[in-house]
């Protein structure tokens, strides 16, 4: 089965394609640098961009980064799962090398992702993902839509049908003010009011 053979190679520290609530994404074991560091040369980056971990819940997010926050804990729990990136404070440093200029910083998903998804990513807690594409090219929507340069440095790739497409709405919660830095499935303008609901309480 996919997932089981998904499961096996993200523990072993080697690459998979998986389904997410959004679009296909090129996946690693989040707790490891050197599948992070393989993850981009599959990507065909020459070093790790600031890249987001994908956690199975909010809980297991609270769990691994034990330092977060109150304030960003309760917007967090306010706004996951869903289709958004949040930037959050990272006074732990956990996960430093996924965010090599900014340590004190961690993008953090919890996607909304059921079937397949959902499986790999509850067996292994949380991944490092970005999208399944090359550089430039379209996010991929459908398992086929994987470029054939990234399906070869992967051990599995997990079929999860078609999905949105869009990739999600980045939120950066680091700073004075919530700063949308890139719309996606969320439009500005409903996360920012959410946001506001939520400091207000």
């Amino acid at each position: 089965m996919s997932v089981d053979a998904a499961v096996a190679a993200l523990r072993a520290g080697r690459l998979a394609v998986v389904p997410t609530d959004t679009v296909y994404g090129l996946a690693a074991d989040a707790g490891s640098e050197a599948a992070a560091r393989a993850l981009y040369a599959a990507k065909g980056r020459d070093a790790i961009q600031p890249t987001a971990v994908l956690f199975a819940s909010v809980d297991v997010l609270l769990e691994r980064v034990p330092e977060l926050p109150a304030a960003a804990a309760r917007v967090s729990r306010g706004l996951l799962p869903g289709p958004l990136t949040l930037i959050l404070p990272n006074p732990g440093r956990r996960y430093a090398w996924l965010n090599v200029q900014r340590p004190d910083a961690l993008g953090v998903r919890v996607p909304a992702v059921g079937g397949p998804g959902r499986a790999v990513l509850a067996a292994l807690g949380a991944l490092v993902a970005t999208s399944a594409n090359l550089p430039g090219g379209a996010d991929p929507r459908r398992a086929e839509d994987v470029p054939a340069e990234i399906a070869a440095a992967v051990d599995v790739v997990v079929d999860g049908g078609l999905l949105p497409g869009t990739p999600s709405t980045v939120l950066d919660l680091t700073g004075p003010e919530p700063l949308v830095l890139r719309q996606g499935a969320l439009a500005a303008e409903v996360v920012l009011a959410r946001v506001q609901a939520l400091t207000d309480c």
